[in-house]
């Protein structure tokens, strides 16, 4: 009898409270960066989108990925949101209603950067060539024809 293996936690979907908990944080930390009531000067007057919150499966961590409207050097902003860190999470304290408020880790968003590498790359003529000849090749056959 073999013994069914585990997968890693990463590798795992995250759950109905996990992506609850996620939206329910983006949501507030959203909230406190459009307000611009920090001290900061790398966080003033700048506007930042919070594009996606991940939380750990025991709720204790949670990933904030961010991005300054308009791109830009993220460097400064995530430096300045890990100093306002114990900030954000003393207002989600008080925001939401969680036994325990995660630990809140920022990270510059690069899935529009990726989209727009992959794009680019899309747009190459040897690629349009490609696909133009694909597109020719797949006119003339029959597939499932009878």
């Amino acid at each position: 009898m073999s013994k069914a293996r585990k997968m890693p936690a990463s590798a795992r979907t995250p759950g109905q409270r996990q992506l609850r908990v996620g939206e329910e944080l983006r949501h507030a930390i959203a909230h406190m960066i459009e307000r611009g009531e920090f001290r900061d000067p790398d966080l003033q007057g700048r506007a930042i989108t919070v594009t996606e919150v991940r939380v750990s499966p025991d709720l204790r961590n949670a990933t904030i990925f961010i991005m300054p409207l308009g791109g830009g050097d993220c460097g400064p902003v995530l430096a300045g949101l890990g100093r306002a860190t114990p900030y954000l999470r003393h207002e989600l304290g008080r925001m939401i209603q969680l036994r325990l408020i995660p630990d809140l880790h920022f990270l510059a968003d690069t899935s529009f950067d990726e989209a727009g590498r992959i794009d680019a790359l899309l747009r190459l003529p040897e690629v349009q060539r490609d696909l133009d000849a694909d597109d020719d090749g797949d006119a003339g056959s029959d597939h499932g024809a009878d």
